[in-house]
């Protein structure tokens, strides 16, 4: 295999290389290149060893925005609809404006990093400023996803975008209501729509999907338990019904006061139902809207952030209220391995990161404790 340089201007070459047919006739493959004479014969170095390694790949005229809409096509018979949803959203609203028009084979790791920050300092759509480190983050893991599909259809030898440099992500100090302001916030809403999946979420850990998937048949009241078997999600305004977030369902025991809630408001509803002509059974839904339909996640988020707003509580999102669930039982000394199985984390190592600012108090009242067996089991000296 050959290759040689032509200079077409200043600073602007060509690398002609030579190439060999499969029937074994020659063929030349040319190469733009900017940069002096040195760089310019070092590239075509490359490109030769390349050729002879059986590396190389002929230059792609794709964008990245033409790839990333083949690659979105690709990636949606293999995530579920709320992913692809995700995933779109940040390749063709987020990437694609930054560097969507340059060519793949072209994408250097220096420009990814480039778009990198230039999201960071003005990439909102509406022009205000820039996107969150957290949101960047996302990009570029998607980018990366996506060119490694590149690779292995063989349009890149390698993936710039991994070796681009993430920012930097602080994680979000957790907001909680301590055990007497979920007594408040229980109280507060008694009256409302609100009180029972405030409930499932402050006393039993559910998610919000959780919540508004939960159905009848899934409550045993008798045995004090729920079984935890679908979520809801949510995709520009439909609402689908799928296998929990970690994949497996569960059992949530729940205490006699949520037993209580649950009887007196399942008088409620089927006393509501039936004056809209519905019998309530037990394919019905716990919590659903005032004509009996199911309730929609997002809804369930912006009627929460509206009666909080009637109290004189503490501002916190919907989801926190589990946060809550989760600190108030570490706290009280549950294992966190009852922790995890209650909240439905697929990993007790997800249970002990997402929670381990409640360790420190669980260390020093379990170094008290062994230090009492001790100096009990020692019997002082005559």
């Amino acid at each position: 295999m050959k290759g040689h340089i032509t200079e077409r201007s200043p600073g602007k070459w060509a690398i002609v290389l030579d190439l060999h047919t499969e029937t074994g006739k020659r063929r030349r493959k040319w190469h733009s290149f900017s940069g002096t004479k040195r760089q310019a014969q070092e590239e075509c170095a490359r490109l030769v060893t390349e050729i002879k390694h059986g590396i190389y790949l002929e230059p792609d005229k794709t964008t990245l925005a033409d790839y990333l809409d083949r690659w979105l096509k690709h990636e949606k018979s293999s995530v579920s609809p709320k992913t692809l949803e995700r995933y779109t959203e940040l390749a063709m609203k987020n990437i694609v404006p930054l560097i969507g028009q340059t060519t793949i084979s072209k994408l250097k790791t220096e420009k990814i990093d480039a778009a990198w920050t230039k999201a960071l300092e003005s990439g909102r759509r509406d022009g205000k400023g820039g996107l969150s480190p957290r949101t960047v983050h996302h990009m570029r893991r998607v980018l990366i996803k996506a060119l490694n599909q590149a690779v292995t259809w063989e349009m890149l030898a390698k993936n710039p975008a991994t070796a681009s440099k993430p920012p930097k992500v602080e994680r979000k100090a957790m907001t909680a209501y301590e055990a007497g302001t979920t007594g408040e916030l229980l109280e507060a809403l008694r009256p409302t729509r609100m009180f029972v999946p405030v409930m499932l979420a402050v006393m039993c850990g559910l998610r919000r999907g959780e919540i508004v998937a939960l159905r009848w048949k899934n409550v045993d009241l008798a045995n004090k338990r729920l079984a935890i078997v679908e979520t809801a999600e949510q995709i520009k305004g439909a609402v689908r019904y799928k296998e929990t977030k970690s994949g497996h369902a569960r059992v949530v025991d729940i205490s006699s006061t949520v037993i209580e809630e649950l009887k007196r408001h399942r008088v409620r509803q089927a006393e509501e139902n039936l004056r809209l002509g519905v019998r309530l059974d037990d394919e019905a839904f716990v919590v659903a809207q005032a004509d009996a339909s199911p309730l929609q996640p997002r809804s369930l988020t912006h009627e929460w952030v509206r009666v909080l707003g009637n109290t004189t509580l503490k501002r916190i999102r919907f989801h926190d209220l589990r946060h809550s669930h989760a600190t108030q039982m570490l706290a009280a000394g549950i294992h966190p391995k009852i922790a995890q199985e209650r909240l439905g984390h697929s990993t007790i190592a997800i249970t002990l990161d997402l929670y381990s600012h409640v360790m420190p108090g669980m260390q020093a009242d379990a170094a008290e404790q062994v230090d009492e067996a001790i100096r009990r089991a020692v019997k002082p000296k005559a």
